[in-house]
């Protein structure tokens, strides 16, 4: 591997064309210069320099690492400079969270990509799991979690609440237990669980989801509620994706007596210092959340 340090005294020599300039240049002595000249042919096993007395001229082997020389030395400068940078709206920043929250969050993190074209959102729908599981593999830079992670390579802060809803057809008002066992339930990735909060604290006769006779399942958080619109059953989601549908008057939505909530957690890789990108994208999403 050629010393860069050597490699642009010799550059610095080919083009100022006389070592006590070069040494002046360089802030160097001229016996400074020869010795890096000295020390780059050796490590190259070629002669760089025909010296006759003060003055020298290159070798072919000399004119060949000048010629190809100022490129690399350039290229290198130009990344140690974009290295030393960490501007706060330029880069790629990757972020993951479950659906409801993404619906909410990825079109204003898209309006912040349009006013800063350099800055780049790689959103990403997922469950917790999937989201732990990228995090601590560095796949992703940002999560957003409904539980607290288990990995210890992963920290998570409360960041949010987000009120869980009982969906059901426009038709069903004020929705009885009777209703709901008639009706079914529409299930989806976290349908047991957001349905085992909410209803828990509102119904005394629920005990399980199977309680209800399901009448479908969606993974797509886009289309949970496609079913629900054509009267074939409820579902129980969080705000964000029931605000999210385009066809609100053909479902209702119930906020029973006992309101319960959702925590989302900011979930990031502990001990990782993060780029001024990844924190202006956390500081954006808390104030939209």
């Amino acid at each position: 591997m050629i010393n860069t340090t050597w490699l642009r005294t010799f550059c610095t020599l080919a083009e100022v064309g006389h070592f006590t300039r070069t040494a002046e240049r360089l802030y160097m002595t001229q016996s400074g210069v020869s010795q890096h000249i000295r020390k780059l042919e050796e490590q190259l096993d070629t002669d760089l320099l025909i010296r006759q007395g003060k003055q020298f001229s290159l070798t072919n082997a000399g004119e060949q690492l000048y010629g190809e020389a100022g490129y690399i030395l350039q290229r290198l400068s130009n990344l140690e400079q974009r290295i030393g940078e960490d501007p706060p709206y330029e880069g790629l920043v990757r972020l993951m969270s479950p659906g409801s929250v993404g619906l909410k969050l990825y079109p204003k993190l898209l309006t912040l990509q349009q006013q800063h074209p350099k800055l780049v959102i790689d959103y990403r729908f997922a469950p917790n799991s999937d989201i732990e599981r990228a995090l601590a593999n560095h796949e992703i830079d940002i999560g957003f979690m409904t539980d607290i992670s288990d990995d210890e390579t992963v920290s998570c802060q409360p960041m949010a609440q987000e009120a869980l809803i009982l969906v059901t057809p426009a038709s069903t008002v004020g929705p009885s237990w009777e209703q709901l066992t008639e009706l079914g339930f529409i299930d989806h990735p976290d349908g047991a669980h957001h349905a085992g909060m909410l209803l828990t604290a509102n119904y005394e006769q629920f005990q399980h989801i199977n309680d209800f006779e399901k009448k479908g399942f969606s993974n797509q958080i886009g289309l949970i509620l496609e079913p629900v619109s054509k009267g074939i059953g409820f579902t129980v989601l969080p705000a964000h994706a029931v605000a999210a549908y385009p066809k609100p008057e053909l479902i209702n939505s119930h906020y029973l007596p006992v309101a319960v909530s959702e925590t989302l957690y900011l979930a990031l890789r502990r001990q990782h210092a993060l780029s001024n990108r990844v924190n202006t994208v956390i500081e954006e999403v808390k104030k939209w959340l």
